[in-house]
């Protein structure tokens, strides 16, 4: 067997970023010659994962791969080196903190030097109060003795400032100095991993090889950056990147995953689950319970996992990948890498839910053309006049509508008043419940403004899921009536505000239930 000690370069060519972790692939080309040998091929980032190790020789060449492992060595920490051999960083680093040392000495000397003179200002304030009131008059020696004081307060005040200022500008230029100095000098990772393959082969000639293995400290999730022009809306995916793996990646084919490797695959566990029927009691059939709940409205879209850290997938695993090899430093910073970009038609209006807040917001709406799921994430939100904010994406399938708030509209104002009046029927007995809402819109406009701009006005009704309960739209006491109203109970105006203008609408709606419904 023969082996060869120096390593072989196994760089990166290939990387797909999971959630929490990354599968990082590297490829080579390798000269074999006849017979079992062992090749030592790196370095290789010291977090690789050994159990996920796997390497396969990808060209037609009669060879086996034998035996995958990896090695690392520790290297410890060479000693400082001697004042001969500093460089120059280093040299100037020392002499600036024995610069700021003897500073910082001088500077705790002043002030001691003029607290002393303030403890002097003080004694001789009070012998002069004193004397003036035992009868001295010594005013010439007074004078002289506060001048004087007063003289060395000055002097030793000014040389305490220049020296704060000097300690601070040496701070600065310290701190520049060691930066320069942790890029220049930068030391060697203590650990140090290397890829042991044992190859065996029939003859002598190149070979290809594909090497995977897991790494964690690297991970991606999803951002956005939606530009808005007119009636036109452009929306860019970009994946941001972290990876902290202790090597670099260049010119690599990124693939980003939203996997989770770490998570059991096992199917749940069936459980009995035994239906029974009963005959209702008699005081059950008297009595009808009801009560109000909230209820989200489900849009298009698979419903998010509450709880889930990470990416939100809509359950199912997506796969994106960047259009052209990318570099990733091993920094640990954010690096933002483009996915795909499209530009479509908008729409927008102005909508406003007053039940739910009191401002107007701009809602911009379009249909997802990027040919992949838009997953959860921060989009960045930039119109005519630059950025303006930063909202959210929720998850969005290919085709699907996706609608984005554009901010609230800082000229306008709602007002919402509500009012509720009971009544019982002296022959049915039923209860009825009148509601009446009122919405008080407004626009301040700036001199010169023309035109007018349509809101939006958005508010619900409840809905019955049991005949004993029933609710109806009073549409003419409302004023004006809905333009629309929904199955999810949903009341929709579309009120025109023009400069300086006022609307009021008024929504009344009944609430009737029998008598033997409780809880209303």
């Amino acid at each position: 067997m023969s082996t060869d000690s120096k390593p072989i370069p196994l760089p990166v060519t290939a990387v797909t970023c999971l959630e929490d972790r990354a599968l990082v692939e590297r490829a080579v080309r390798l000269d074999l010659a006849a017979g079992v040998q062992r090749l030592r091929l790196g370095p290789v980032s010291a977090l690789a994962v050994d159990r996920t190790l796997h390497a396969e020789l990808t060209s037609g060449h009669p060879a086996t791969v034998l035996d995958a492992r990896i090695v690392r060595t520790w290297t410890p920490r060479q000693p400082l080196p001697s004042a001969d051999d500093d460089s120059p960083l280093r040299r100037r680093v020392h002499t600036l903190e024995e610069e700021r040392l003897t500073l910082e000495q001088r500077r705790d000397r002043l002030r001691a030097r003029l607290d002393l003179l303030g403890t002097l200002a003080a004694d001789v304030l009070r012998e002069i109060g004193e004397g003036a009131g035992s009868g001295e008059t010594e005013g010439p020696r007074w004078a002289r003795e506060l001048d004087r004081v007063d003289a060395e307060r000055d002097t030793y005040g000014e040389r305490l400032r220049a020296v704060e200022a000097r300690l601070a500008a040496l701070a600065v230029e310290l701190g520049e100095t060691e930066r320069a100095m942790d890029l220049a000098e930068e030391e060697p990772a203590e650990l140090v991993a290397h890829v042991e393959l044992t190859v065996e082969a029939a003859a002598a000639g190149p070979v290809g090889l594909r090497l995977t293995h897991l790494t964690p400290c690297a991970l991606w999730r999803p951002a956005y950056r939606a530009v808005l022009d007119g009636d036109s809306l452009t929306l860019e995916t970009d994946a941001m990147v972290w990876q902290r793996t202790g090597e670099d990646w260049s010119d690599v084919r990124l693939t980003l995953s939203t996997a989770r490797s770490a998570s059991a695959t096992e199917p749940p566990r069936l459980a009995e689950d035994r239906l029974t029927l009963r005959e209702r009691s008699a005081a059950e059939r008297r009595k009808v319970d009801v009560e109000l709940r909230e209820e989200e409205i489900a849009d298009l879209g698979p419903v998010p996992v509450l709880g889930l850290p990470g990416v939100d997938d809509g359950g199912e695993t997506r796969v994106l990948s960047a259009p052209a090899p990318v570099s990733v430093p091993g920094d640990g910073r954010a690096h933002r890498v483009p996915l795909s970009v499209f530009t479509t038609g908008a729409s927008s209006e102005y909508s406003c839910s007053p039940e739910l807040s009191p401002l107007v917001t701009q809602v911009v709406r379009c249909d997802n053309l990027s040919g992949h799921v838009l997953l959860a994430g921060p989009v960045d939100l930039v119109r005519g006049s630059g950025f303006t904010g930063r909202g959210t994406l929720d998850f969005t399938a290919p085709g699907a509508p996706v609608e984005l708030a554009f901010g609230s509209r800082d000229d306008h104002r709602v007002v919402r008043e509500t009012e509720e009046s009971r009544d019982s029927t002296g022959i049915t007995q039923r209860t009825v419940v009148t509601r009446t809402v009122r919405l008080h819109l407004s626009r301040f406009s700036a001199p010169g403004e023309h035109g007018e701009r349509v809101i939006v006005v958005r508010e619900r009704i409840p809905v019955s899921e049991v005949s004993a309960v029933e609710v109806r739209l009073r549409k003419e006491a409302c004023s004006p009536a809905p333009d629309a109203v929904d199955a999810e109970g949903i009341a929709r105006w579309d009120v025109p505000l023009p400069p300086g203008g006022r609307r009021t609408v008024t929504l009344v709606y009944e609430l009737s239930a029998s008598a033997k419904v409780a809880g209303l």
